[in-house]
């Protein structure tokens, strides 16, 4: 009867009633999942890296297929751009421990962190660092052609390898790369305290932009850049040497960063 008002054969309902869902849909679920998962660490990835993650994975499947997965899911790189469709900030994983008050009262207290890029001639270069609020040091920074989460996450372990702190409030924005899952793993694997401030609110994060404004000024603008080679080699010339050893700032008492950390931080110690 069933098969009759459906039109269908009996074999083909059998068929059905002995394997509800084919391997394919099964395979495909699967897939899903994976995807999902390597998104969720990193909402930079296109179809194409994910694909390349889910091969590292040992799973089996063409780019088109990746891509058709992906579209079905609503699966796209937070770069990603479409006629029609507009990206807001996602929602904040973590609480605004900072509030505007960008001071410490010793090192590896208040961490703040973002990302800034700057054009040359073979693409963009992509910045992220990493400052402490009581010396207004650049602990921990990374620099790439691209601004996936293994950006911030490249420069939050350079930080952490470089002053091994024990327990440090982490502020950003609300950057996709800082609410990826593989983030704040490593913020919790280390102990830290995840902050973010609100959307469009520059001001939550204004002593991070400071010191972009003072790179932007001394190194960025400066000049024209042909490669991206060229640029890293002067940003990170001009971070070790200048800023941190010459600059003086009027917050510090007129001090450099290192001048500040190396006086204050024996005289506590003492």
């Amino acid at each position: 009867m069933t098969c009759r008002v459906l039109r269908i054969s009996r074999q083909a309902y059998y068929q059905w009633r002995a394997a509800p869902v084919c391997q394919r849909d099964w395979d495909d679920a699967h897939l899903i999942n994976a995807a999902l998962e390597i998104h969720a660490d990193d909402p930079a990835d296109g179809y194409r890296f994910i694909a390349d993650e889910l091969a590292r994975r040992g799973f089996t499947a063409s780019e088109n297929r990746v891509w058709r997965i992906c579209s079905m899911q609503q699966i796209f790189s937070l770069h990603a751009k479409k006629k029609g469709r507009t990206r807001t900030a996602g929602p904040p994983v973590h609480d605004d421990l900072v509030r505007r008050d960008f001071t410490a009262d010793a090192p590896n207290v208040k961490w703040l962190t973002d990302i800034t890029e700057h054009p040359t001639g073979e693409g963009k270069l992509y910045l992220c660092a990493v400052k402490d609020c009581y010396s207004n040091k650049i602990v921990g920074y990374s620099i790439a052609s691209h601004m996936r989460a293994s950006l911030a996450l490249s420069a939050l372990r350079n930080a952490i390898a470089l002053r091994d702190p024990g327990d440090v409030v982490v502020h950003s924005d609300r950057g996709a790369q800082f609410r990826s899952g593989a983030y704040r793993r490593l913020l919790r694997s280390h102990g830290l305290a995840g902050s973010m401030g609100r959307v469009g609110a520059c001001g939550d994060n204004a002593a991070m932009e400071s010191f972009f404004s003072l790179l932007q000024k001394n190194v960025l603008d400066t000049r024209r850049w042909r490669t991206r080679e060229e640029l890293r080699l002067a940003i990170v010339s001009w971070i070790e040497t200048k800023y941190h050893r010459k600059r003086r700032q009027r917050g510090l008492g007129k001090l450099t960063p290192v001048e500040f950390e190396t006086i204050y931080t024996t005289a506590a110690a003492a």
